[in-house]
């Protein structure tokens, strides 16, 4: 078992998939303005990849075309001092292409805000990183 610095356990990528994949929201952190911003989303995985639907004429659309990104999810149990933390970074892109976004809207994405979210972006987890806390 590795331990980082801090006496967390560093997870293998594989485990940092499958935790990713359990998770309904995450955190996506893009550039606005020049600025770092953070906004909360919900998500699926595609393979690896992580899967965003919005509005077209959104900030996060705007911000997040052909950008790099970090994303982020985790979960924690305050009582049981236990937790995990996973962060994504790569690429995100607009999905263009009619056929691929009929093939995302098939996946298990839906929309916790209000409104018409028919916009995709897709973030490719070029470099994924995770620890986690087992207890004190």
């Amino acid at each position: 078992m590795k331990l980082d610095s801090a006496g967390l356990r560093v997870l293998s990528h594989e485990e940092c998939m499958n935790l990713l994949a359990t998770a309904p929201i995450g955190r996506i952190v893009f550039t606005d303005r020049a600025l770092p911003a953070v906004q909360p989303v919900n998500f699926v995985l595609d393979g690896t990849d992580i899967v965003i639907r919005t509005t077209v004429g959104s900030k996060l659309a705007a911000a997040t075309r052909r950008a790099i990104v970090a994303f982020e999810a985790d979960a924690f149990d305050p009582e049981g001092r236990t937790g995990w933390s996973v962060t994504v970074v790569g690429h995100a892109r607009a999905v263009d292409d009619p056929a691929e976004a009929e093939r995302l809207a098939g996946l298990p994405l839906t929309p916790w805000a209000p409104g018409s979210r028919d916009h995709y972006i897709v973030i490719a987890a070029e470099q994924v990183s995770g620890r986690e806390i087992t207890g004190g």
